[in-house]
């Protein structure tokens, strides 16, 4: 008897352990009591639990939708959000949330945004209570205004979540990335940076009227200036650039000027000493003409004497027109022949 009852015993004790499991007696209890009857039966809580649905955040998100007055979300909505691979504590608070704040929100809607991948409590949050963000999150925004003086700026823009353009609206990045391309552009439209200094309200007003929130998940509430600083005269350094590059290119220009002219020179060069070649060429034919005409008889002894009369007069013309030459005499490099040997 007492060997059956060891047996019995703790088998009796792991049916029961797992009944307990199986049959959320406990939770049944506490939805009977806090929903109502009939809202959950423990059937229902007993097929969650074949299903791998955890029946205990099941009846306490219905608890608490009940006790807000939501109770037009039934269970069935919340096991297929579950199943479906959301979060439901964060659905349920979010629910809860906007209906405290007027909010309109609707549970198809929230299970959406949360099946999108957004956290649909946060955007709740952000409703009430705006957030800022910062343009840009590291770093400042460089633009140049008309007198090329480049000024750093930064801003902070106050945002709102628009629950109806969450899914599918763009992001913080998106919002940054206008209001940083709106600074830019009203900085750039002044036309001195005095201007801007003065009045950096002229930005906020500029970048808010571009409507940069369109399409994205936020309603813009307001851009502020946080910070402005003068940083460097982009246009000095242009103009210096460009006549640095102004003179390069006339250096270039003067030297390909220069080397032209050399090569002119050199090809002249050339021509003139072709020139002379072809004159002492036909120097070099005249002693050949000369001794034709003599044996042909076309020349005599007078006509050569009447030639080289011509030609001592051109050698005189030609020592006339170079006074600083010294006549050397007929014999040039050898002693002057003496009259009395």
């Amino acid at each position: 008897m007492t060997d059956s009852l060891i047996i019995v015993l703790p088998l009796v004790i792991i049916l029961f352990l797992l009944f307990i499991y199986i049959v959320p007696v406990g939770l049944w209890i506490q939805s009977l009591v806090s929903i109502g009857w009939g809202r959950i039966p423990i059937l229902k809580l007993i097929i969650m639990r074949i299903r791998k649905i955890p029946p205990r955040q099941v009846v306490n998100g219905m608890i608490n939708l009940h006790r807000a007055g939501l109770q037009q979300i039934k269970s069935e909505d919340l096991e297929t959000h579950y199943l479906a691979g959301g979060r439901l504590d964060r659905v349920i608070f979010a629910l809860i949330a906007a209906d405290k704040a007027n909010i309109p929100l609707d549970f198809a809607t929230a299970t959406a945004i949360d099946l999108a991948g957004r956290d649909v409590q946060e955007a709740v949050q952000t409703s009430v209570y705006p957030k800022v963000i910062d343009c840009p999150k590291v770093g400042t925004i460089r633009a140049v205004a008309m007198d090329g003086i480049q000024l750093q700026a930064k801003a902070r823009v106050t945002v709102r979540t628009n629950i109806e353009q969450l899914v599918g609206g763009a992001t913080e990045d998106t919002i940054i990335a206008r209001v940083g391309e709106g600074i830019v552009s009203a900085i750039g439209s002044s036309n001195t940076y005095n201007a801007v200094l003065e009045n950096p309200d002229m930005i906020s007003k500029a970048v808010l009227a571009r409507g940069l929130d369109a399409g994205t998940a936020f309603t813009i509430l307001s851009i502020d200036i946080a910070d402005i600083d003068v940083d460097k005269n982009i246009g000095a350094d242009l103009q210096t650039e460009q006549a640095e590059a102004d003179l390069k290119v006339a250096q270039a220009r003067a030297e390909t000027r220069r080397a032209m002219a050399v090569a002119e020179e050199q090809e002249n060069l050339a021509k003139v000493q072709a020139m002379r070649a072809k004159v002492v060429e036909a120097e070099a034919e005249v002693p050949l003409a000369m001794a034709y005409a003599f044996r042909e008889g076309h020349m005599g002894v007078m006509d050569y004497y009447q030639m080289q009369n011509v030609q001592s007069d051109t050698d005189m013309r030609r020592a006339i027109a170079k006074p600083g030459e010294e006549d050397k005499g007929p014999q040039q490099g050898g002693e002057e022949p003496s009259g009395d040997k």
